[in-house]
């Protein structure tokens, strides 16, 4: 029989940050980190990194399967932009399990990847995650690079996030629907949440269920949204709760372009009924939508486990690829 852990109670200590007196986090955690491989000869994928706005500090990371390289496959790939986790607040495009997880997403799917980062709370409030991530969007569209511009195929692009990018992938997502004229040549096609981070004032039955989850209990997601909304709003401020206020009008913009939509997660993630609450309100209005939801499981699941990665990947190149 196995011995319960311990609810967490102090959030800060769980991830190893300290709150400064003049608002900014001493972050104190040391996560393996990998480098950029533009040149490497035993990887199936290639890496590189781009600067998007080098004044905020903000780069992308490019992945290239290296397939993609033979000349007797002259098809271009489909390309993904991808926002990596974090709660907002820590994590970066370079942590070996996000470095890891595009790379992956490139070789199995063979598609290009662009990891595009973005500043974090609570130095920079949200919407700065989302004002980065539409810059680097059409950063993208227009930069001379070589990768990008001999293999992506511009008209086939999708928006992805995990957890907190997740979230960037749908708020940005709405963003990007009502400026769609202003993307080309890049055409959008969908958007894939995976453990997309939502909340809101009122606890959810999976919410109370989990409250104390030993890998995402609610103390640690409430400090999320407390050190990442703008100051002074509730957790059913549009950037969190997407289900309240104008959620069906916003919902709107997406159907009006006719994205395609995939929602992942699983009833071991607290988060579960917020996002299969945002699948049924889009159902309701008529978009094309897929949820899909595991058993068991925890947060983040995917990002550590290469089995139930892998099995995602099935769920990706469905979507990606619907004619394979």
């Amino acid at each position: 029989m196995s011995i319960p852990l311990a609810p967490i109670t102090d959030p800060y200590e769980y991830l190893q940050i300290t709150l400064n007196a003049d608002g900014t986090l001493t972050r104190r955690y040391a996560l393996p980190l990998s480098s950029a491989e533009p040149n490497s000869n035993i990887s199936q994928v290639l890496s590189k990194d781009i600067p998007i706005n080098p004044t905020k500090g903000t780069r992308a990371r490019i992945f290239l399967p290296k397939q993609a390289l033979n000349p007797i496959s002259p098809n271009k790939l489909p390309l993904l932009v991808y926002f990596h986790g974090g709660g907002f607040i820590i994590c970066s495009l370079d942590f070996t399990m996000f470095h890891e997880f595009c790379s992956n997403i490139a070789s199995e799917l063979q598609v290009i990847v662009v990891s595009a980062g973005y500043r974090l709370a609570p130095e920079h409030r949200l919407p700065a995650a989302y004002d980065d991530a539409m810059e680097a969007l059409h950063l993208i569209k227009t930069i001379p690079d070589d990768w990008l511009r001999d293999y992506a195929d511009y008209s086939n692009c999708f928006l992805m996030g995990s957890s907190a990018g997740g979230n960037m992938a749908y708020q940005v997502g709405l963003r990007a629907a009502e400026e769609i004229d202003h993307f080309s040549p890049l055409k959008i096609r969908g958007l894939i949440l995976h453990q997309p981070f939502f909340g809101g004032v009122q606890r959810t039955e999976s919410e109370t269920r989990l409250i104390n989850d030993p890998t995402f209990p609610q103390c640690l997601s409430d400090l999320m949204w407390e050190l990442s909304l703008p100051i002074s709003v509730d957790r059913d401020h549009k950037y969190c709760n997407p289900t309240v206020a104008n959620g069906f009008i916003d919902l709107e913009k997406i159907k009006r372009v006719e994205w395609r939509v995939l929602v992942t997660g699983c009833d071991g993630d607290p988060l579960i009924d917020r996002q299969i609450e945002l699948v049924k309100m889009m159902e309701t209005i008529g978009i094309q939508v897929v949820g899909h939801f595991g058993v068991g499981g925890f947060h983040g699941l995917e990002l550590i486990d290469s089995s139930k990665a892998n099995a995602l990947h099935v769920e990706l190149k469905s979507f990606i690829w619907p004619s394979m």
